[in-house]
């Protein structure tokens, strides 16, 4: 169970970045890194971290996917923007 968040972020990071060749490697203790295998060798990316400060750690890295706005997300933005100007 524990295993599956870090593999899930993984996931989630790979289709985010499009680089297939991250992965996360499972140390004793509950400890975790990234490793990026794209230039043939493992490039560690991450310290060992705990499980949840690694799955912080695997969302914040890389590209972040694109909010979702609304179309009265977006005029309530626009609303606020023009209330701070004024």
């Amino acid at each position: 169970m524990r295993t599956t968040r870090a593999i899930h972020a993984v996931e989630r990071l790979k289709t985010r970045s499009g680089n297939p060749q991250f992965a996360a490697i499972s140390l004793s203790g509950g400890l975790f890194y990234l490793v990026d295998k794209s230039g043939g060798t493992d490039k560690k990316v991450s310290d060992p971290l705990a499980l949840d400060e690694f799955v912080k750690f695997v969302g914040a890295y890389g590209p972040q996917k694109p909010r979702k706005a609304s179309k009265l997300d977006v005029a309530f933005e626009a609303q606020i923007r023009k209330s701070k100007g004024s």
